[in-house]
């Protein structure tokens, strides 16, 4: 008896499972994936009509297989500002507190919207609006306030890159996240748009290389992919390189607007991404995939494969 107790212990810690995608349940999109301690989060948009995007969900999973719901981490009635197309959470944790990045209000010269940020005291918040207004709210090079994200570089800066409408902005944040301060040369915003970019920057350090990745071609079409470039430093230049992910006539269509999550633990890299079932046409129809990611000797990104199952041990 004693055998067979410890058989299906043995067992039951090197067994591998199946990870499904779509990884949750529902129409979501713009993901952001990150993990804290032991516990993997994936932050994405309620994927639906602009007026009906007044709040945020969240999902957990210590095995990349099992996801808990977190409805309503925020929604507008927090943010005071923000009416409606709350979109692509970026997140990060700092000290004992948890920071969540939001565009809203899809604005346009003139309006009132942007970027802003809440914080909260756990990843599934409640999040509170942390300023009372949009962190940037106008329109610089270009580049419409939205589709942010923060990265922490090794000297301890944090970078905030978004942008859309074929523009990326860079901008280096105070330490409180209160606003924006000059870089060294004295640059506030920085243009640092790739060849091809439409939206959706991401920005990761793997050794001593930085890699920058963003989306390209139309959200609601076929055709929507992810491209890469890498340099020496956060501030570029990126030389588009190769694309990462795109459709794949056997599993889905529009792929991309991603982010990756990095587990430090055994060193993998998961893509976190939406696509467009192959039985969808509607431009909402989008679903929250993950699919692990490669690099090659040089440190170059492999194209992903989307699938539909893969093993997560």
């Amino acid at each position: 008896m004693k055998r067979i107790f410890f058989f299906l212990l043995l067992l039951a810690a090197t067994q591998t499972f199946a990870q499904q995608n779509p990884v949750l349940t529902g129409w979501y999109a713009d993901p952001e994936g990150i993990k804290y301690g032991n516990t993997y989060w994936i932050f994405p948009t309620y994927s639906a009509r602009y007026e009906d995007q007044i709040f945020m969900d969240a999902f957990s999973s210590t095995d990349l297989v099992n996801w808990k719901k977190h409805p309503r981490i925020i929604d507008t009635s927090a943010v005071k500002w923000a009416k409606k197309a709350m979109w692509a959470p970026a997140v990060l944790q700092k000290g004992k507190r948890f920071y969540l990045f939001f565009g809203a209000n899809d604005i346009h010269p003139g309006e009132v919207g942007g970027i802003g940020v809440a914080v909260a005291k756990k990843p599934e918040g409640p999040y509170k609006d942390l300023l009372g207004h949009p962190l940037i709210d106008t329109i610089v090079n270009g580049a419409q306030p939205i589709d942010q994200y923060v990265f922490k570089d090794k000297d301890g800066s944090y970078y905030m890159y978004y942008g859309g409408w074929g523009h990326c902005n860079v901008v280096k944040l105070k330490s409180d996240f209160s606003g924006i301060e000059p870089m060294p040369d004295g640059t506030l915003y920085k243009e640092i748009t790739p060849k091809n970019y439409v939206e959706g920057p991401y920005m990761f350090r793997r050794g001593n290389k930085y890699y920058f990745m963003w989306s390209e071609g139309g959200w609601t079409g076929p055709d929507y992919k992810v491209a890469y470039a890498m340099a020496d430093s956060p501030m570029g230049p990126f030389t588009r390189l190769s694309t990462v992910l795109e459709q794949d006539p056997k599993v889905a269509t529009g792929a991309g607007h991603h982010s990756v999550i990095h587990s430090k633990k055994d060193d993998k890299y998961y893509i976190v991404y939406h696509r467009r079932p192959l039985d969808q046409k509607g431009a909402n129809s989008r679903v929250v995939c993950l699919d692990e990611m490669f690099f090659d000797k040089e440190g170059h990104i492999l194209p992903v494969k989307m699938t539909f199952s893969w093993k997560a041990k």
